[in-house]
């Protein structure tokens, strides 16, 4: 057993007089992760950390990020607010430059004025940095987000930093593993998901810490949604070194909180951005781009370690959930105009003590690059989800990133020359899509029979719909009339047709 597993366990059987510790939150994100750990019954890898961290913590099964996409899914972890009510619609470096509105009261920001001392090592990408100020940063802004989100031994060294502060006051700390996201586009030098970065080979430095793990092509486990191909499989290979990079990281970001005397009070959470770099995963609405792993400790719900929890959660639900953690109550504010802005997730701290009826999560998107405009809202009720395409007559786009990976240059050679793809789908039907997609992922896993048009499903078709424009409503969703109807708030009704066909 891990010694931090070990403090933990027998930190939650001591008894005695002795006045309650302040609460923390440790909060790791892995950045484009999925479900491949032993956790989430992934036999072919191995994630000793992430298992051990799993046994002591509810296993959601039904998590799910609201966003597809790096910027706007932290921007709404932070903030509780989808990205068409925060304002960051798509990714914020470079020349795409999203950020988020000016007035959004950041969780950084709330938990700061509450006295609750603030970190983030790794990857933030989300501004602007008046909305999002921390206490302690280390990120892409003043360092490599290779040495802040990939080196785990400066991972924990800063981990270890911030633990050993003389302040006294309850502390949020936000580690965002750059790992397992590719970098053929950013560091190419390092391999399809930097799995050669800091393995000690000639030119590619060395992580003290790390022992690297490789995999054969033929060991990985693919994903329905992927095509299975040598480029594929040699694709998910690499992947799985990062992950367990990031595996091990985790495991000394363990190690310095049981070392600091700070395992038995702190609430651990472990989740993932979006869907996984390949084809139907990151920058989809579909279940496979974004379902996410979510385990959640705590050291004061123990009655329930090592259950898997069939409750509907989603990453909107973080921010409500650490401000509940805190005792913080939410401000009523507005952003824009007098309306209220009212969070729509949940606290996930009474799933932590029994089985939740939760049910349902609401997902939009509108950009990942600036230049991938294709708006979808979508929600996953019980079994069913359903996806509205605003943008369905164009192709949908691609990033940079993945055009360049391994497995979509394998995919677009198939296509051209005529092979097979070893694909659920064809690319033509992966780049057009109906405007309005129903799943039964009960029945259907892979989301390739569309019911949207089945009058046998009309019943519920109408209820998703309906329950999907609330949502929309309730969140200032600018796209609520799109795309075939304007906006006038000031008329009545304030969705106006444009008779334009669609």
């Amino acid at each position: 057993m891990r010694l931090w597993a070990l403090a933990l366990l027998l930190g939650a059987l001591r008894t005695g007089g002795a006045p309650a510790p302040a609460r923390n939150v440790l909060l790791l994100l892995a950045d484009d992760g999925g479900f491949e750990s032993g956790a989430y019954n992934n036999s072919a890898i191995r994630t000793p950390n992430l298992d051990a961290l799993a046994q002591r913590s509810v296993v959601f099964q039904n998590a799910f990020t609201s966003v597809s996409s790096c910027s706007p899914s932290r921007a709404s972890i932070l903030t509780g607010l989808p990205q068409h009510q925060n304002g960051m619609y798509g990714l914020h470096q470079d020349v795409h430059h999203f950020n988020s509105f000016d007035s959004v009261r950041s969780l950084p920001r709330l938990l700061s004025q509450a006295r609750v001392r603030t970190g983030i090592i790794g990857k933030k990408h989300v501004g602007p940095e008046a909305v999002y100020p921390f206490d302690f940063a280390y990120t892409e802004e003043n360092s490599s987000v290779l040495q802040v989100g990939r080196n785990i031994t400066r991972i924990k060294a800063l981990v270890r930093r911030f633990l050993q502060s003389q302040d006294e006051r309850p502390f949020f700390l936000y580690v965002a593993f750059h790992d397992p996201h590719r970098c053929g586009h950013s560091q190419p030098q390092y391999g399809a998901f930097c799995e050669k970065f800091g393995n000690g080979e000639s030119g590619m430095g060395w992580i003290p810490d790390w022992k690297p793990q490789l995999y054969h092509p033929e060991q990985v486990q693919v994903p329905h949604f992927v095509p299975d191909t040598p480029a594929a499989r040699a694709d998910l290979a690499a992947q799985y070194t990062t992950i367990g990079r990031m595996d091990q990281g985790i495991g000394l970001v363990l190690e310095e909180l049981r070392h600091a005397g700070f395992l038995n009070s702190t609430l651990v959470i472990y989740t993932s951005d979006n869907g996984i770099p390949f084809p139907s995963g990151r920058t989809n609405l579909y279940r496979s781009g974004t379902a996410e792993p979510l385990l959640i400790s705590s050291p004061e719900h123990t009655e329930r370690w090592g259950q898997v929890s069939q409750a509907f959660a989603t990453l909107l639900d973080l921010t409500p959930t650490i401000l509940d953690w805190f005792s913080i109550p939410y401000p009523s504010y507005s952003i824009f105009g007098t309306k209220r802005v009212q969070l729509t997730g949940k606290s996930l701290l009474p799933a932590l003590e029994s089985e939740q009826p939760w049910d349902t999560a609401f997902s939009s998107q509108s950009h990942h690059e600036v230049t991938m405009y294709y708006p979808m809202r979508a929600v996953q009720h019980q079994q069913f989800r359903l996806i509205h395409n605003l943008n369905y007559k164009m192709p949908f786009p691609i990033d940079q990133d993945f055009y360049i990976s391994p497995t979509f240059q394998d995919l677009l050679n198939r296509t051209r020359a005529g092979q097979p793809t070893h694909w659920n789908k064809t690319l033509h039907q992966y780049y057009y899509r109906d405007r309005w997609e129903l799943f039964d992922c009960s029945r259907d896993p892979t989301e390739s029979q569309n019911l949207a048009p089945d009058p046998h499903y009309a019943a519920v078709f109408q209820l998703l719909r309906a329950q999907l424009l609330k949502w929309q409503w309730d969140t200032g969703d600018p796209w609520v009339c799109a795309p075939d109807a304007v906006l006038e708030e000031k008329l009545s009704p304030p969705c106006r047709p444009l008779h334009n066909e669609l």
